[in-house]
């Protein structure tokens, strides 16, 4: 999903925010030692040591994403070695505190220390350095991660396009890419195993039965009605995404024969994308109207970067009095050029809301193109380096397409949340929960409309028609319809890993029933053995990141952009809104983003939209007319695929 729109993420502050506190307020049979201190003076002393820590914790995290080497997860494990003591220290310390006695911020400052971990650790010092150890390991080993045939081999980058590019590259050959991508996970299996026994030690010393538990209980709801709630959001939007994979299934069908089908399920190395979250590279069989309203934004991308490098070369005096070296320079040259670019169109839409200018930091210190010269994880990230966010970073490998164009514009969502809320104290830079923090830079990208992207040059003024308005509905589908049912399976499948009721021999098996479930997918050529660990082949998982804050975001971010909408005035169908350059729709966005995690999220949620629940009508009114139309498109055809679910 746009780089796990993704990608994801990620918001790294959120994530080391939370690492300072995590329990839940169940006491040990003798019951907690009586405090040494106020509640007042122990958040305080929280948010000190927050402040103080977190520069060290976020550099070495930087250095171990940026520059990979045994040297640099050395420093980043140590790092993250000295931060996870304290974390436990906080976590003893906390458990004497009961929030139902407590007012005002100390009340919700302990209720976040006690909920908020996504890495609950042991006590036991050899263990808590096996697993920083072991996390370390993981995300090296992710973000080196090769297919070699040989002496040939090629990164994610170069295996994503091989699966893109779905009109050129044969059937075969998008099967070879994706197996082979997946064979960089079968060496983290082992260490993962360790991982989930060593993070459910740690949260059964917290008080939880399991990690799964403690990911959970950050709702402010208790863990199980969370649960309850994600199937219910999930109920809303199943009927739309199965009439998507019917017409998606068909055309398969028509493309490759019964090679374009198993079973009723989509074959996984087939959607153009390495998980199948994101089907936007099917267009060219998937687009209902050829030509229609068609919106060549990559096109006009390259064509800029192009024109960039054709200026440079110039300049230099031409193509043929540069040596090799030269050449290769001013390529580069061109790609951190068109890479600011897009930078700055995303920056102008946030500051055309009446948010602020990114700092000059941003741009000296953040990594917006691949490095030549080291391994790094190039998944999109976003990161607040210091509590007062004077330091924030963008962390990708941008390449001038319309997807990348996206995720800049997502990722720029995280940075300036951490603006909007640096005002409050450490304990409370974070989303309202971690959905929120997803949710801010989609919904600008719901904003960018055709108008929109006319308005900055990108494309031509679009036709407005009937055909234009599904083919328009339908690549945005590609996106978010489609990503729905991954965004939830991914924590279903790690929630059954942590309780146990997904057993070590059972990990491959239980991911393809989740996918088949949910997605309506399968791996060509049968059954993949539990020699593999697919689900480590996405980066969240060796990574350690939740995801169902990216399943939630797919929600909230129509509830936004319905809410902005609304306050900028707009009238007539949902899916038409612009609300770039409106003032009130900024100012009631800045004032949520404002409130970071200071009050429950069902509060920050009713300030913006006037209700306390997640609501996926905002969805189906948005894709209203997709829907009727994928209705008539698949009417006479068998959808569904019950037998998978069994």
């Amino acid at each position: 999903m746009k780089s796990q729109r993704a990608l994801l993420a990620l918001a790294i502050t959120a994530g080391l925010v939370a690492l300072a506190g995590c329990s839940k307020s169940t006491e040990d049979t003798v019951g907690p030692a009586a405090p040494a201190q106020s509640a007042d003076e122990f958040v305080a002393e929280v948010n000190k040591t927050i402040k103080e820590m977190m520069p060290e914790a976020t550099s070495a995290a930087w250095l171990g994403a940026t520059y990979i080497t045994k040297d640099s997860q050395r420093v980043e494990s140590a790092a993250n070695e000295r931060w996870l003591s304290k974390n436990n220290e906080f976590i003893a310390r906390a458990k004497a505190y009961d929030p139902a006695t407590l007012q005002g911020d100390s009340a919700r400052a302990i209720h976040l220390l006690k909920t908020s971990s996504s890495l609950p650790a042991p006590r036991d010092p050899a263990k808590l350095k096996e697993l920083t150890e072991i996390t370390s390991r993981m995300g090296a080993a992710y973000g080196s991660g090769k297919w070699c045939v040989g002496n040939d081999c090629k990164d994610i980058g170069q295996i994503s396009e091989i699966l893109a590019d779905t009109e050129k590259s044969s059937y075969d050959e998008m099967k070879a890419a994706w197996e082979g991508w997946h064979t960089i996970a079968q060496p983290i299996r082992e260490d993962y195993v360790r991982f989930v026994e060593l993070t459910n030690e740690g949260a059964r010393e917290m008080g939880f039965a399991n990690t799964g538990d403690v990911w959970r209980a950050g709702y402010d709801m208790p863990a199980d009605e969370f649960k309850a709630e994600a199937d219910r959001l999930w109920g809303q939007v199943q009927p739309l995404y199965e009439q998507l994979q019917c017409y998606t299934r068909g055309k398969l069908e028509e493309k490759y024969g019964e090679q374009g089908s198993i079973n009723g399920l989509i074959p996984a190395h087939l959607t153009g994308n390495l998980w199948q979250q994101d089907w936007g590279n099917l267009w060219p069989l998937l687009e209902p109207y050829k030509g229609v309203g068609s919106l060549d934004v990559s096109g006009a991308l390259k064509q800029q970067r192009e024109d960039i490098l054709a200026e440079l070369v110039s300049k230099a005096g031409g193509m043929r009095n540069l040596t090799a070296a030269q050449q290769v320079e001013l390529e580069r040259q061109a790609d951190v050029e068109i890479a600011t670019r897009m930078t700055k169109l995303a920056e102008s839409f946030y500051t055309g809301l009446g948010m602020p200018a990114l700092p000059e930091s941003f741009w000296s210190d953040s990594m917006l193109v691949q490095p030549r010269d080291r391994d790094v994880v190039c998944h999109a990230s976003a990161w607040q380096m210091n509590a007062d966010a004077s330091e924030v970073r963008m962390k990708m490998c941008i390449k001038p397409t319309e997807e990348e164009l996206f995720t800049i514009y997502h990722e720029l969502g995280h940075i300036y949340y951490y603006l909007a809320y640096k005002d409050q104290a450490p304990v409370f830079q974070t989303g309202a929960h971690d959905g929120f923090h997803e949710a801010i830079g989609d919904t600008i990208e719901l904003s960018m409309t055709p108008e929109y992207l006319a308005s900055i040059g990108l494309v031509d003024k679009p036709a407005v028609s009937e055909q234009a308005v599904i083919n328009g509905q339908m690549r945005m589908a590609l996106a978010k319809v489609a990503f729905l049912p991954f965004g939830l399976m991914i924590d279903q499948w790690r929630w059954g890993v942590f309780d146990g009721s997904i057993t070590p021999d059972k990990y491959n098996q239980a991911w393809w029933e989740l996918k088949a479930k949910y997605q309506g997918v399968a791996p060509a050529g049968g059954a993949r053995g539990e020699e593999f660990f697919d689900a480590g082949a996405k980066y969240h998982v060796p990574g350690n990141t939740p995801y169902t804050r990216y399943f939630l975001s797919h929600i909230l971010q129509f509830q936004f952009y319905k809410a902005l909408c609304d306050a900028s005035g707009h009238e007539g169908p949902l899916y038409t809104c612009n609300f770039a350059n409106n003032p009130e729709a900024g100012k009631r966005f800045w004032a949520m983003m404002q409130r970071g995690a200071s009050q429950p999220w069902q509060q920050t949620l009713k300030e913006l939209t006037g209700g306390e629940q997640m609501d996926a009508s905002a969805v189906l009114e948005y894709f209203q007319p997709l829907q009727s139309w994928l209705q008539e498109q698949n009417q006479g055809k068998t959808c569904g695929w019950e037998a998978a679910k069994g």
